[in-house]
C-alpha cells in the first residue's frame, strides 16, 4: 500500500508542477530540459519506489501510474472543468497581427518562437500577416493566416 501512496502522491505532484512550469516544456525541449527531465525521473523513481526494489513493488507502482492517468482521462471527459484544469486552454499570443505581451510572458514564449512558427508553418514573413497564433495544450504553436481582400 505504501508504493500505491508514493506513486500517487508523485503523480500529482509531477502533473502540478509541470503545469506550472508551462507549454513550453512540452514542444520545445532544450538540452537543459531534458537533463532535467533525466534526473527528475532518477528522484522520482527513488522515492517512488523507497527502499522496496522489487518486481511486485515495481509492478504495482506502474499499475498505479497507469490506473490514475485512466482514471483522470475519464474525469476529464465527464467534467470538462478538470480538463482546463489538468491541460489547460490554449492561449491566444498573436491576435490581428499585435503580439499580446501578456500572455507571451505568461507562456514564456519570446515573439521569434511565434515567429518561427509562422515561418515553418505558413511561410509567414511578419506578425502582421498573423491573424491568429495560439499556443495549444500540446505545447505546439498554431498559425492561422490572415485572408488576402479578394482581387476585383
Amino acid at each position: 500500500m505504501d508504493a500505491v501512496l508514493r506513486g500517487l502522491a508523485i503523480y500529482f505532484t509531477l502533473l502540478v508542477i509541470i503545469r506550472l512550469s508551462g507549454r513550453r516544456t512540452l514542444a520545445q525541449m532544450t538540452p537543459f530540459d531534458l537533463v532535467i527531465v533525466l534526473v527528475i525521473s532518477e528522484t522520482t523513481q527513488q522515492a517512488m519506489l523507497g527502499d522496496d526494489f522489487s518486481i511486485t513493488n515495481a509492478v504495482i507502482l506502474i499499475l498505479t501510474l497507469f490506473t490514475t492517468d485512466i482514471g483522470l482521462s475519464y474525469v476529464k471527459r465527464w467534467w470538462p472543468p478538470a480538463a482546463h484544469i489538468v491541460d489547460g486552454v490554449p492561449t491566444v499570443l498573436v491576435a490581428d497581427g499585435v503580439y499580446d505581451e501578456r500572455a507571451l510572458k505568461g507562456s514564456r514564449l519570446q515573439k521569434e518562437d511565434v515567429m518561427e512558427a509562422a515561418r515553418s508553418q505558413e511561410g509567414i514573413e511578419s506578425v502582421t500577416e498573423i491573424k491568429f497564433a495560439i499556443l495549444e495544450v500540446s505545447g505546439n504553436i498554431s498559425i492561422i493566416k490572415k485572408q488576402k481582400p479578394a482581387d476585383r
